[in-house]
This record gives structure tokens, sequence and C-alpha cells, in this order.
């Protein structure tokens, strides 16, 4: 069901709270297509009063409103209204409905147009075979102009309404977008041509008019598919996540309930072969977790009373029952979705370089339009002529190709990142990776595989520090927590970053982690050991191995025949990260560095002039992330980790790096091409319209091509292989 919104309703059930206590409203807007209207709505939405932000995905048609202190979503509606952009409340079965309904109207218009423009330039042709000493006599001339009009004139107006309504939107709010001078050239050429017909002129032209918009359709069709493209990403997260919930009720009778319907506190059953439906804990039953999807590792994990379990987990091997810990919006599949829309809601720099242009282009193609017309009736054309020109002007400028320029780039890279295992947060993101020059690598959990074995311990010593390690997300706790078996969790946990874990233990009070921290003196700090100790008590040491990546060695190697240079900053001590740098042939790595240090070394590296690409996947590497020019984490990194990067690789292997730098420049490379062809364009196409050169069948021409060239520009990403 949708609700529309009148701006006079009660929208205060539709706001909601942000994790930082914030009121937000999400509304979903139609008839957004450009980057003009994305400049225009946001730059409205967040003047108005207590509006922290507002940010508009073009792809879905999300408005995402930010308050600070009360929010007045009434106003936001009020300020889309007048705009000339209806919402609704966002729900996203409704804007995929939406999304079908556009897919299916453009689609028909496009055949329509098509079948219009075949048609009109089969009596049309005639016409033109006087160019060649052909010339048809006057009745026949006339014949085949009323039979174009008869073709062409219906098919122009059916196939031209996305764009006529949009104009009219737009106009009726003493307002123009880029669809105005679009709408008011193919009107003006449809009735020159009529009046030309009826005269018994010399020229019509229908087939020009209806051509244009076909090929404008075309144009629109492909940015259509290629946010589906984008809107895909984060639905094949979602789809992670079970449709349906078995939800035990008071009565202890199962029933099967809508996952939007499953609250806080539902108790859950999940069979084998079923997924967790929400982020959930279990209460009874033990079995295996095959977390793959979610965190990229492949590893089984067992679990049992006391533990979470994220949704999206395929369960394995034995029934649980669980106890829903969150609702599915926020979940960590939700989460993981959210960081994906958030990609094609930052706004990169070549973006906002095409904000800026297409903002100035409605009233300068307008008032060159109005002097082409004035200046060529001054100047002794006729009316007729002048105006032909000024409509030539109208249609050879629309800055279409502009304001595709960016976005179908940065869809397609992000999109074929995806594919390959690699999430994009922001266009940002991919300008500043294709930026870097040295790649600075954790090695715990990124050069490594992170999944470290323990060696020989004593059953008795990991029951006692098993507690501890099961509510610690470091790869070495969890590798002590996987020998140990399912079980109980210390109470009053807290984690220090870079040190260790602590907790009570049986009303004991013990400690997990670094051998200083843990109060062991001189037992040095290695990240392939963990010591473990009550307070005032004997101090245990279990020690660890951890693997090489198996695609480590050739990964850096790749990097550096892209001329970058490779770095490690590990806390581990300098024996086994020698080992490992010399295991990958990276030359230089710093050891034993705290988390802080790891951050000074990138702010070293920035004032030397070098744009950094931190890979990083713990706690310990937030800091060090955020600094960086450009930052990835694995997608078993920390959620910590995860928000500080700039993308999030779920892949094994460490060639996702090297598939994203390859990706991101050749997305630069694009994005330069476009704006380069862009500008040369208009260049050359506004004088020549203006000049007489042009007429409206090849201004409609030229226009529409200079899109199809960006975005088939745009499409090479999806098809370019790995370079070596």
């Amino acid at each position: 069901m949708t609700y529309d919104l009148a701006p006079g309703a009660d929208f205060s059930a539709f706001l909601r709270k942000t994790p930082r206590g914030q009121a937000s409203l999400e509304l979903l807007v139609k008839g957004a297509r450009c980057a003009a209207c994305l400049a225009k709505i946001e730059t409205a939405v967040a003047g108005l009063p207590n509006v922290a932000s507002a940010r508009l995905n073009l792809t879905s048609g999300k408005l995402t409103v930010t308050y600070e202190g009360a929010g007045d979503p009434a106003a936001v509606v009020r300020a889309l209204d007048g705009l000339g952009y209806p919402a609704t409340p966002y729900d996203p079965g409704q804007a995929q409905l939406a999304h079908d309904a556009e897919g299916r109207r453009l689609t028909l218009a496009l055949a329509v147009a098509g079948f219009g423009a075949m048609n009109a330039m089969m009596f049309s042709v005639p016409i033109w075979a006087g160019l060649f000493g052909q010339e048809l006599g006057p009745a026949a001339r006339t014949m085949m102009m009323w039979a174009s009009a008869i073709v062409g004139a219906p098919c122009a107006l059916y196939a031209g309404l996305p764009f006529f309504e949009s104009a009219w939107r737009s106009l009726r709010r003493g307002r123009a977008n880029m669809d105005v001078p679009i709408s008011i050239g193919v009107l003006l050429t449809l009735a020159i041509s009529f009046v030309e017909t009826v005269l018994r002129g010399r020229d019509a032209y229908f087939d020009a008019a209806v051509s244009l918009l076909f090929l404008l359709l075309i144009g629109r069709w492909l940015d259509h598919r290629l946010r589906a493209r984008a809107k895909s990403a984060a639905a094949d997260l979602l789809a992670m996540q079970a449709p349906v919930a078995a939800v035990l009720g008071a009565d202890g009778v199962e029933r099967r309930t809508p996952l939007s319907e499953v609250a806080v506190g539902d108790l859950l059953i999940v069979r084998p072969g079923e997924r967790t439906p929400v982020d959930a804990e279990v209460i009874e039953g033990a079995s295996t977790l095959d977390n793959a999807l979610l965190t990229g590792e492949t590893r089984p994990v067992e679990t049992g009373p006391g533990a979470v379990c994220r949704a999206g987990a395929l369960n394995l091997t034995a029934p649980m029952k669980l106890r829903a810990l969150a609702r599915s919006e926020d979940s960590a599949v939700a989460a993981i979705a959210r960081l994906v829309e958030a990609g094609a809601q930052t706004k990169s720099l070549y973006v906002r370089l095409a904000d800026k242009a297409a903002a100035v282009y409605v009233p300068v193609v307008h008032t060159l339009a109005a002097a082409t017309f004035a200046g060529g009736w001054a100047l002794g054309l006729g009316p007729r002529e002048a105006l032909l020109r000024a409509v030539a002007v109208l249609i050879i400028t629309c800055p279409c190709a502009l304001g595709l320029a960016v976005p179908a780039v940065q869809i397609t890279a992000s999109g074929r990142l995806f594919r390959r295992g690699v999430l994009v947060k922001s266009g940002a993101a991919l300008e500043r990776l294709a930026e870097i020059d040295h790649v600075v690598l954790d090695k715990t959990g990124v050069l490594t595989e992170g999944r470290p074995r323990l060696l020989d311990a004593p059953a008795a010593l990991v029951a006692q520090a098993a507690p501890l390690a099961r509510a610690s997300a470091h790869p070495l706790a969890r590798s002590l927590a996987a020998q140990a078996g399912p079980g109980p969790m210390a109470d009053g946990v807290v984690e220090h970053a870079g040190q260790g874990i602590e907790g009570l233990i049986g009303g004991r009070r013990a400690r997990l982690g670094r051998a200083a921290f843990v109060g062991v003196q001189g037992g040095g700090a290695s990240e392939t050991e963990l010591w473990f100790g009550f307070e005032d008590d004997l101090k245990v040491r279990f020690r660890f191995s951890d693997q090489l990546r198996p695609d480590a060695a050739e990964a850096v190697a790749a990097l550096k025949r892209r001329g970058l240079s490779v770095e490690i900053l590990s806390g581990d001590l300098a024996a086994p990260v020698a080992r490992a740098a010399e295991e990958a042939g990276v030359g230089a790595w710093r050891a034993g560095l705290t988390p802080q240090e790891k951050a000074s070394a990138v702010d070293a590296l920035a004032a030397g002039g070098r744009k950094v690409l931190m890979v990083g996947d713990g706690l310990n590497d937030a800091a060090a992330l955020a600094k960086a020019h450009a930052a990835m984490a694995p997608g078993s990194a920390l959620e910590a980790s995860q928000n500080a990067a700039d993308l999030v690789f779920s892949a094994e292997g460490l060639g996702a790096i090297v598939e994203a730098i390859d990706v991101a420049r050749s997305a630069r490379g694009r994005a330069l091409e476009n704006f380069g062809f862009s500008a040369l364009y208009n260049l050359v196409a506004a004088p020549a319209a203006m000049l007489g050169f042009v007429n409206p069948l090849v201004a409609a021409l030229a226009m529409s091509g200079s899109s199809l060239v960006v975005t088939l520009n745009a499409l090479r990403l999806a098809r370019a292989g790995r370079s070596a």
C-alpha cells in the first residue's frame, strides 16, 4: 500500500531514531533523475530549520533527512511539493514496484519511439532524395510530409510523456529542470513541422523529433538498468536474511512470521539448512554455522548457548532456539547493505564538478537559444529560420552526457567490484584509491589468513581461558574459543584496543592479551601468542601459528608492478613479522607498534607526500584506517575497522586489493574521458547550431549520441579484465 503525503498531514509517525539519537526521516522521492535534481532537492531540504543533513540516493529514490533537535517532516514534504517532486514514506517494496513500473513505461515509450522513428524516416527519405537531384513533385512531397506527420507526431507525443510531465511539474512551480529545454525543443520542432506541412514548405522534422526521443529514451533506459544493478548489490545482501522466521509464541506454538514483524526478545527456532533471520543469542542447542556469506570466512564456526548468531548465518548441523537481539532492519546484514547504499550517496569531486556545471545549464542554454533567435532575426533571417536555429541550440546542448559522465562510471565500477567481492562505500573512495602510491598492510588477518591455530596446550588451561576468549573478536581469541568449544562467556567484559580483554570468570577478575597487559614483565608482545591469568595468580602463555595467505606474495608483486611501494605495520614481534615479510616479498616492515604508533606512521607518510592505502582488520587498525588516504578492510574485520574503511572485501585472497586498485584507476580514466568528451562536444556543437550548420534532426542525433557515448564508455568497465 502506498501512503501519499499531503503537505498538511502529521508525519511524526515516520520519524526514527539514529544510533546517535538524532531524529531521521526517510522518504521515497519521485521524479528525481539527474544531478541537477539531486542538487536542487538536497539544497532546499538542507536549508530547512533543524535539518542536519539531507542525502538523496538517485539510485533508490530514497531521501534521508537527519535532524538536530526537533524534526518537522511536514516542512520537508512541503518543500519537495514546491519543487515538483512528490514524496511518500520510504518502503523498499514500494520503491521496487515503482522502479519496475518505471522500467515498463520506459520500455513501452522506447518501443513506440523506435516504431515512430523508423516509419517517419521511411517517408522522409524520399524528401531527402531531392538533395541528390531526385526532387519529388509538390503533391508527392506534401503527401510524404503528411504521412510523416501522421506517424511521427502521435509517437513523439506519447514517447515524450516522461519528459513533458517532468517539465510541467517543474514549470508549474516556477522552476526549470533539464527536461524543460528537451520538451520545448520537441514541441517547437513538431509545431514548425506542422506549419511547414500546412503551408507546403520545403522541410518538416517529425522524424527528428521522434528520433531525438528514441535516442534519449535509450540513454534513460540504460541509466535505469545501471540503477537496477546498483540496487541489486544491497538487495543481494538483504536476500541473505530469511524471508520468514519461525517464532515461538507464549503458548509454545511455532508460527511462521514475516521477517519485518520479528521483535527484540522473540524466541526463534532455526533448523539445519535455514538461515538465522535476525541477530540473535543462542538459548538452547549447539550447532555449526557457516558465516561465509557474511564475513568471508569459509571455516564453519561452532556455537552454543550464550553465543551470538548474526543474521544470514547458515545453520549446518542441529536445531537451535534463539532470542532475537535486533529487528531485521538493525541486523548485521542490513548494516552491510546500508554501507553499499551509502556508497551511492557520497559525492565525489567529479560528481560535485558535474553538479555545478549542470546547475548553470538551464539559464545558460535558454539565454543562448533566445540570443540565437533574436540575433538571427536581427541579421536578416526570417522568423522560421531563426526559430529553427534556436530549437537546434536547445536540443544539441542538452547536458545529458555531462550528467551521466561520472554516475555511470561509478555505478558500473561499484557493480563490477561487488561481483568480485568488494563493497565500495562511496564514489569518493574510488577516486582516492586511484591516487594512492604506497600500500600499508597489517600482518595478522590481512597478510596472514587471520585464522591462527593453537599449538600444544593442556585442555584444562584452554577451558579456564575460554570464557574470556568467547567474548573477544581477536583472531587468536577466536581460535582459543574454537579449541575449547561452546560454553559460557565471562561477565563484565571490557576490551582494551591493542592490549587485550578483561572480565570476571566465576567472580574472579581475569585478563587475556599481551604479556604486559596480563602482568608478565619481559614476556614480550606478540600477535602469535596470548597470555592469560587471574589477578594475583599464575600466568599462562598460549602460542599460535598463522599461515600467510596463499596469494600474498603474488598480490605484493602485482602491487609493485603497478608502481606502488609496499610496507608492513604490525603489532607483532620482530621475528614473525620479518618471516612474513620475507615470504611475501615485502622489504619494508615495522613491528611491535601500538595503535597510536600505527596511526602516527600513516600520518608521517602523508606528511612526506605519500598517498597511503591502509589495509587492516583489527580494532588496533581503526585509527590508521581513518587517517589513510584510502582504506580497505576484509569482511572478517571488526565492525569498527569496516566502518573506518572505504572498501570492504570478502574474498579469501589479497587479489581483491589489486582488483580494486585496477578498477579505481580505470574508473578515473573513464570519468576524465567522459568529462573531456562532454566539454569538447559542447564547444563544437553550440556554435555550430547558432551559426545554422545543424538542423533539428542532426542536433537530435548529435545530442543523443553524446549521451550514448559516455554511457557505453562507462560500460567498458564492466567488461574490462584485470590488467597484469
